[in-house]
C-alpha cells in the first residue's frame, strides 16, 4: 500500500484542480452506518419511509421512525480525518470541489467550502409553507412533527425516494468532474446513479480517477487508474501527510 500512498500523494500534488466524491463509507468512521449493505439503515427501517409519498400522507409517522433517529446520530455525529483531510488538500490549495451523496453535513463542518450535496442535506430542515430553512440540531422536537413558527411542517432539505435530484446538483457536478485534473472517489460503492457517472465524466476528460475504499467497487479496474484498500481516514493521512512532505523538500538550484 505504501507506494500506492506515495503515487496519490505525487498525483495530486502535481495538480491544482482535484475533485472528490464521497459515499456512506466516509461517515461510518463517524458513527453514521450506512443506509444500504450489512448494518444499514434499511435493515432495520423500511425504506418506503423515505418516499416522498409516505412523508406527504403520514409525516408524523415518518418523523417518528426515521427522521427522530437519523437526528439523533447527526446530532451526534462529527468530522473524522477522512472529512478533515479532504479539507486539508482544500488548504493545500489542491481540491476544489466535494462531490458528495451523504447527507449528514460533516464536510462542511470539517470547513471545505465548495461542496456540492447530490442528495441534498439532512444537517438542514425546510419549512413546506414558508420555504425557511432551519439547522436539524436547532429543530424543536417537542411536537412531531416538528413545524416552523409559521406553523408549516419541517421536511430534511434532502431528495426522498421518488423525488428527482435538483438540476443545478448534477450540473454543477458533471462541470467539475469534466474540468478536473484528478478525482479522489472515497467511500462509495459507486452503484448509485447519477452520481455514480461522475468518474466515468472525469475520466472521459482526461483526469486520473483514485479510488480509497475497503473493497473494490465497479470502477476498479475499468474506470478508476488504482484502488487503495483500506479505511479513508487513516488513509487520507497519510497521503495528505505525504504531500507536505513533498512540499516542504527546498526546490534544487
Amino acid at each position: 500500500m505504501e507506494h500506492l500512498i506515495k503515487k496519490a500523494a505525487r498525483d495530486l500534488v502535481d495538480v491544482d484542480n482535484a475533485v472528490a466524491l464521497t459515499g456512506a463509507g466516509i461517515s461510518i468512521e463517524s458513527g453514521i452506518p450506512p443506509f444500504r449493505g450489512k448494518g444499514g439503515l434499511w435493515e432495520r427501517i423500511d425504506p418506503m419511509m423515505a418516499h416522498i409519498d409516505t412523508f406527504l400522507n403520514d409525516p408524523e409517522k415518518v418523523w417518528r421512525v426515521l427522521m427522530n433517529e437519523m437526528k439523533d446520530v447527526i446530532d451526534m455525529a462529527r468530522p473524522n480525518d477522512a472529512h478533515l483531510g479532504l479539507y486539508r488538500l482544500e488548504e493545500l490549495g489542491i481540491l476544489k470541489t466535494i462531490i458528495t451523496q451523504n447527507v449528514d453535513g460533516l464536510h462542511q463542518m470539517a470547513g471545505s467550502r465548495d461542496v456540492i450535496e447530490f442528495h441534498g442535506s439532512f444537517a438542514w430542515q425546510r419549512c413546506m409553507e414558508c420555504d425557511s430553512r432551519c439547522e436539524t440540531r436547532d429543530v424543536d422536537m417537542t411536537q412531531i412533527p416538528p413545524r416552523c413558527l409559521c406553523g408549516g411542517i419541517y421536511r430534511p432539505d434532502c431528495v426522498f425516494f421518488g423525488e428527482q435530484i435538483p438540476p443545478r446538483y448534477f450540473q454543477r457536478s458533471q462541470q467539475a468532474a469534466s474540468g478536473c485534473e484528478v478525482m479522489l472517489v472515497v467511500g462509495t460503492s459507486a452503484i448509485i446513479q447519477p452520481a455514480c457517472l461522475m468518474p466515468m465524466t472525469a475520466a472521459e476528460s482526461g483526469a486520473k480517477v483514485i479510488e480509497i475504499n475497503p473493497d473494490s467497487t465497479p470502477l476498479t479496474n475499468s474506470v478508476s487508474d488504482y484502488l487503495i484498500r483500506g479505511p479513508a481516514g487513516p488513509i487520507l493521512n497519510r497521503i495528505v501527510d505525504e504531500i507536505e512532505k513533498i512540499l516542504a523538500k527546498p526546490e534544487p538550484n
